[in-house]
């Protein structure tokens, strides 16, 4: 007997069957001898439709308000997964995020969890019945206010829970059949990956691989929670995502059976800011840093040309979601006289392509190969960042798919398989 925590996406219960499709799925592994607890999310677009409620009410709702909404989404689906559940006679009980035992701060919209009490989803797994918890959401540790957990918060959910319960592995569901070496809704010819180690997946998931959120998966990486990645559309393996150790007689810090690369990400969503005209003077970076970090923007990728000689200034271009760009330039703005730069410039119509793979580190002659991709394709590269197993490069974003082909190809990452397939059409 295992226990398993199993999530399934809006995409998996969209609808009355999809709810119900996931109930037979969930009995069936039930009746195999496991001890199943299930995370969903809200069904379908939910969320997106309560969020345009909301605004349609007013252009600022209050936060606190706002996560007392959207966490209904979740509220419904659980309840109407367990009536499904119950109906093919199998017991199952509901939870909200609090009645888990899931303790957040108290940053409303994006909460991180600061701990998991599991008593009462404990109990339910004694009694012989599937927990159903409702994903993304929790409760601040003193004021018992309702918080939402951000994008992919019930991937998030389900890891922490599983990592709780000591369960003995966490299976995400979505509408893919694993971790690809590419989206493949740009690359259909992108070829599944049977197991990923956490570092890997960390890094396609902050370059812009959707199947798992990042939080998720440091969350598991922390905990050493295996996931399990799977489709809740097909009966396919999937893809674990675990640490394992190199193969005997591997060279050391290599698995013989692990590929140089393990895949491509890209990410459409982010946008670049250029601050003009910089004193080339200590501690004015620093400065500037500072200003983005108050405004609550995340930063990537950073770049500082080399100071005029004449002048003594220099630029500083980086790189940032587009949704933090307003409050960046705005608080940019306001330091402008304070830091003494002359200029801003925002570009959000650019792309960010990454190739990732541990192997890369000790195979020499991977960038030259991605930068000769690029280039046969005619795609121009306006940054470069690296990391011991990773490379990424800003382009335009008209550009990015064609770009991400390109690499794919060049890196022989193409399927010689049947095409990918994407069930539901959201990939999550």
């Amino acid at each position: 007997m295992a226990l398993i925590v199993q999530k399934y996406g809006g995409s998996s219960v969209a609808d009355a069957n999809g709810v119900k499709r996931v109930a037979k799925r969930i009995a069936e592994s039930k009746r195999a001898g496991n001890d199943v607890v299930v995370v969903v999310s809200a069904m379908g677009d939910t969320t997106d439709e309560l969020i345009d409620l909301a605004n349609a009410i007013t252009p600022l709702p209050p936060s606190r308000e706002m996560d007392i909404l959207l966490t209904a989404g979740e509220r419904i689906s659980m309840s109407l997964l367990a009536m499904a559940i119950a109906n093919l006679g199998v017991e199952a009980r509901s939870f909200t995020g609090q009645q888990a035992g899931v303790i957040t701060d108290d940053v409303h919209g994006k909460a991180r969890i600061i701990d998991v009490t599991p008593s009462r989803i404990q109990a339910a797994i004694d009694d012989g019945a599937v927990a159903i918890v409702a994903g993304f959401q929790g409760v601040t540790q003193h004021t018992n206010d309702v918080t939402t957990l951000g994008r992919g918060g019930s991937d998030t959910t389900a890891v922490a829970l599983a990592a709780a319960l000591k369960a003995d592995v966490c299976e995400i569901y979505s509408d893919v059949d694993g971790v690809f070496t590419a989206d493949p809704r740009i690359v259909p010819s992108a070829r599944k990956i049977d197991r990923i180690n956490y570092d890997e997946m960390l890094e396609m998931a902050a370059s812009g691989a959707k199947v798992l959120v990042l939080r998720c998966v440091e969350y598991a990486r922390r905990y050493n929670v295996p996931i399990h990645v799977r489709s809740s559309f097909s009966a396919h393996p999937g893809t674990m995502v675990m640490n394992y150790e190199p193969a005997e007689g591997a060279d050391e810090g290599a698995d013989v059976e692990q590929p140089i690369i393990a895949g491509v990400a890209h990410d459409s969503s982010e946008a670049k800011i250029t601050v003009v005209g910089v004193p080339d003077v200590p501690g004015t970076a620093a400065h500037i840093f500072e200003v983005v970090a108050g405004s609550g923007a995340n930063i990537d990728m950073i770049v500082q040309n080399v100071s005029a000689a004449a002048t003594g200034l220099t630029d500083i271009s980086f790189t940032l979601p587009a949704s933090d760009g307003t409050l960046a330039m705005a608080a940019l703005s306001e330091s402008q006289d304070e830091i003494g730069f002359a200029s801003l410039q925002y570009d959000d119509t650019i792309g960010k392509l990454s190739l990732i793979g541990a192997g890369m580190k000790s195979h020499p002659g991977v960038s030259a190969r991605l930068f000769a991709a690029l280039s046969a394709a005619g795609i121009n590269i306006e940054m470069i960042s690296t990391s011991e197993i990773r490379i990424s490069v800003v382009t335009r974003s008209d550009q990015l798919a064609d770009a991400v082909r390109a690499v794919h190809t060049a890196f022989d990452l193409d399927s010689t398989e049947d095409e990918a397939v994407v069930y539901g059409g959201t990939g999550r």
